[in-house]
């Protein structure tokens, strides 16, 4: 994707990443600093009864965190990215339905972006609450 912009790139990169298609991730919405990605229910995304494993929430976090970063018009020098830091506070468990994470960058800085994600459900009730840091390449 020679001079494609980082939006391009992670529009393009989730529908075929390997792990997001595991769990089924969504991209519902891409612009300038803001991703929304939905997490559909499925039994296999659970710990006991209908609760989601706190591992498939986290996951969700860090992908719409990774988006929101690379939601912009530039165009990089390189498509290297990770992950620096994840903190994720569990307001309340999360019950067989489907999950919306909301990412947004608070701060871009030479090559880091902090980001901060909220994951509802349908009817807007937060489940949890997360910063993250994410390092552009």
């Amino acid at each position: 994707m020679a001079d494609a912009t980082r939006s391009e790139i992670i529009r393009a990169f989730i529908p075929e990443s390997p792990f997001v298609g595991v769990l089924g991730l969504r991209l519902e919405r891409l612009e300038p600093d803001v991703a929304v990605l939905v997490l559909p229910f499925r039994p296999q995304l659970t710990t006991i009864g209908e609760v989601v494993h706190g591992g498939a929430i986290s996951t969700l976090i860090d992908t719409a965190a990774m988006a929101a970063a690379w939601a912009s018009d530039e165009v990089p020098a390189s498509v290297a990215g990770s992950t620096v830091s994840l903190s994720v506070s569990f307001v309340a468990a999360a019950s067989g339905r489907d999950l919306t994470a909301a990412a947004r960058v608070r701060r871009r800085g030479g090559r880091l972006c902090f980001v901060q994600v909220d994951v509802t459900e349908p009817d807007g009730r937060l489940v949890a609450h997360a910063i993250a840091t994410y390092r552009l390449g």
